[in-house]
């Protein structure tokens, strides 16, 4: 018997650096993408700052009106900073699977 991947063994993270004027766009874009999990905003030393948890309804419509005031917080902290590390931790989509099985 095949054990059924978990879907901690499918997601996955990145690093970005983002000056504090692109920080609040960014973060919008990652939203609409929708295969975004989780946020974590970090001070260019690896300090967090603000981790934001996304779930699949947030990014399916509407994630920009619901987000509004993160998005807030997430402005004054550009405000304060000129440079941020953003972790961006990523959910590989079951489309995602399929595809590499179909090259393979």
């Amino acid at each position: 018997m095949s054990e059924k991947p978990t879907k901690e063994d499918r997601d996955w993270s990145e690093d970005l650096m983002v000056t504090g004027n692109e920080l609040v766009d960014r973060i919008k874009k990652l939203v609409a993408e929708g295969n975004v999990r989780r946020l974590i905003i970090r001070k260019p030393d690896g300090e967090s700052l603000l981790e934001i948890p996304l779930t699949a309804g947030v990014a399916v419509g509407g994630a920009v009106t619901i987000m509004a005031p993160v998005l807030a917080a997430i402005g004054a902290l550009a405000a304060l900073l000129t440079e941020f590390k953003v972790e961006v931790v990523r959910s590989e989509s079951s489309a995602g699977e399929k595809e590499k099985l179909d090259k393979s």
